[in-house]
């Protein structure tokens, strides 16, 4: 079983409901497991908000009223990939060399979130999707610049799920 869709949302707060409620409509309906369901919901919405707050200014001092979110839920694995266009993750805040990249997509080593304090309003999402998910992937997109935050988490399924990977 393979379903991918890809959305193309302006950068309004109400288009992160929107983003979550397709993914956990795509995999509620495929038969995915709720608790891996509502694990990949909260980090989809934690990746859209970064992407609605901080995505908007270029580099070249305009803005982008746009992101991409797009989802993969490929045999086992369901992976996620959120990409805007604004200015990017800092330099200076890299991995070591060697760790993975997203096909090419990220210009330098992904970057590791430093955990903010628990009190803090803001700056617990991207160590939240840490968490939540199997494997990520933090950095900047070639070129026009731009912020890509990918993720994936191994899928376990409902007894009878109707599109079980086989």
């Amino acid at each position: 079983m393979s379903i991918w869709w890809s959305l193309h949302l302006r950068r309004e707060a109400a288009s992160v409901p929107l983003a979550r409620r397709l993914l956990l409509g795509t995999m509620e309906t495929a038969g995915v497991d709720p608790d891996v369901c509502f694990d990949l919901s909260i980090a989809l919405s934690e990746a859209c908000a970064n992407a609605v707050e901080h995505g908007g200014d270029t580099a070249q001092g305009g803005s982008s009223e746009a992101y991409r979110v797009t989802a993969y839920l490929d045999g086992e694995t369901c992976r996620i990939e959120v990409a805007d266009s604004g200015p990017g993750f800092p330099s200076g805040t890299a991995l070591p060399a060697g760790a993975d990249l997203p096909s090419g997509r990220v210009t330098r080593a992904p970057l590791r979130p430093s955990p903010a304090r628990s009190d803090a309003e803001h700056g617990r999402g991207l160590c939240l999707i840490q968490e939540l998910a199997d494997h990520v992937q933090i950095g900047n997109k070639p070129g026009r610049g731009g912020a890509v935050v990918s993720f994936d988490k191994i899928l376990k399924w409902k007894k009878d799920a109707p599109l079980v990977a086989v």
